[in-house]
């Protein structure tokens, strides 16, 4: 008897004139691990959407358990014991996390089948989250939570599900290194137990660490797989990118300058304080720390997210106000966030829209539209950071999450902002894209631009930064300079 879960044969599928996938063949067996890889728009969205029933194939077949497999909607794909975890999240903000976890499948009291039975509901969800050590609460608003917790919620909503087939799409991006640790705990489990596990992820440790297989998706077509003791990060990422990436961390050139931004005694009177740093021209400052640490509330309070932020803030030695975006934007601050989707993008609008809007004035349409002048503009920017786009007349959700990241590059490339904070700007980016994105950040310091880079990723940190800031507990806990210390020297910071 066959061990495979699924098998996919011949897939294909086109939107408008873009052929997205071309005779795709795949086949997952039961109680592995199967990585799947590729550059951002190779297609690994797309073939998952078609298997959680998104939409259909146009050419192809697909098998479940040896049976024809052809779901009409997502909700006929989870019946049929396949869960989905997203690297973008898709939850309902105003529900708590019971509810999300529910949500289609409610409980419903025994005497009255029109009444929920909240306190099942609760108590399940307070036992499943129990059970796997989350810090979480059943009855926790989805809107109040990090991003990091509304990705457990992910996670706990795919396990709820009883799967035969859990697809995870960067399930890491956005957790901790002992939250991620947790989960690969789950995910050893669950491959013990005979679950089938689709992994997509651009961490390449990760899939070293947990796949059984890999295959490598480029340009729409599996261009190649093995066992995972057959292949090198070197192997995967040369089959990914279909040339060989030396240098991954780009050397730079440019000139340390004067003291351009600054902060004092900044504090947001709930979860940073006393926080004071400068950045200079031409400087790429790092900060680090773990997840919960007060590194994106720096950020928000230096953008005029937060209220009620005291302290000092100035731009080339002269005070600024800052008590909204609008003013963080014209004093020439940039700030791409976390989560593209729920504090970046307008997904439903056009990717020209996204990147041209906080920067109407800017090109000199503030009061006079001219959609012509505006999609030139936009290709343009467009180009320069190689977003993978049909039109940039599209909406932004048709495009896969590294190019949706591409956009913000694009619209705060187009604002020549001074001082540019990137938060975690590489998630979910390809390894081919973060060296695009990694020249871009030398090319705004060489420019003269003063550079805070916020990631979770000590590696990229030392790859990227002249120095590294380290936070814990909401307070900066060190200043030292790259060359000059070690990751061990970081988590100490950190953690002690």
């Amino acid at each position: 008897m066959s061990n495979d879960r699924l098998d996919i044969q011949g897939l294909g599928k086109a939107f408008g004139t873009v052929q997205v996938l071309r005779d795709v063949n795949f086949r997952l067996r039961a109680g592995t691990v199967h990585a799947i890889c590729g550059e951002n728009g190779a297609g690994k969205s797309t073939l998952m959407k078609i298997l959680a029933g998104n939409f259909p194939a146009d050419s192809g077949q697909m098998f479940l358990e040896g049976r024809p497999y052809a779901p009409a909607n997502p909700a006929e794909a989870i019946r049929a014991g396949i869960a989905m975890i997203y690297q973008e999240l898709d939850l309902a903000e105003h529900l708590t996390v019971a509810e999300n976890i529910f949500l289609g499948q409610e409980r419903t009291a025994s005497r009255w089948k029109f009444r929920l039975d909240n306190n099942a509901m609760t108590q399940e969800t307070q036992e499943l989250i129990s059970r796997f050590g989350f810090p979480l609460t059943a009855d926790a608003v989805i809107g109040d939570l990090s991003v990091a917790q509304a990705q457990m919620v992910e996670i706990l909503k795919a396990l709820h599900q009883n799967a035969k087939i859990l697809v995870m799409d960067e399930p890491t991006s956005a957790l901790s290194q002992t939250e991620a640790a947790q989960l690969f705990t789950i995910i050893h489990r669950f491959r013990e137990e005979g679950l089938a596990i689709i992994y997509i992820s651009h961490r390449m440790e990760e899939i070293m660490d947990l796949a059984d297989e890999v295959s490598v998706l480029r340009d729409g077509e599996m261009v190649w797989h093995a066992p995972i003791g057959d292949c090198t990060v070197e192997t995967i990422i040369r089959h990914m990118v279909g040339r060989e990436l030396v240098d991954f961390y780009p050397k730079r050139n440019a000139k340390i300058g004067d003291v351009l931004f600054a902060v004092e005694n900044l504090c947001d009177h709930e979860k940073i304080a006393d926080v004071s740093f400068q950045v200079r021209r031409g400087e790429v400052v790092g900060l680090g720390g773990l997840v919960g640490a007060g590194r994106t509330e720096v950020a928000n309070a230096i953008f005029g997210v937060s209220k009620h932020i005291s302290g000092r803030i100035t731009m080339q030695g002269k005070d600024l106000k800052i008590h909204s975006p609008a003013d963080a934007i014209r004093a020439r601050i940039a700030y791409l966030t976390e989560d593209r989707k729920r504090t970046g993008l307008c997904t439903a609008l056009p990717c020209s829209w996204n990147i041209t809007l906080p920067n109407l004035d800017h090109i000199g349409m503030a009061r006079i539209l001219s959609l012509k002048k505006e999609l030139e503009q936009s290709r343009k920017e467009g180009e320069r950071v190689h977003v993978r786009w049909a039109s940039p007349e599209d909406a932004a959700d048709t495009l896969s999450g590294g190019n949706q990241q591409k956009l913000l590059l694009a619209r705060w490339l187009m604002a020549e902002s001074d001082f540019l904070i990137f938060d975690e700007p590489t998630r979910g980016i390809d390894v081919g894209a973060k060296k695009d994105i990694y020249l871009l950040l030398n090319e705004l310091a060489e420019a003269g631009k003063g550079l805070l880079v916020i990631s979770s990723e000590l590696p990229e940190l030392f790859g990227v930064c002249d120095r590294i800031l380290v936070m814990r507990e909401g307070r900066l806990t060190a200043n030292l300079q790259t060359k000059d210390t070690t990751p061990e020297d970081v988590m100490r910071h950190a953690t002690i």
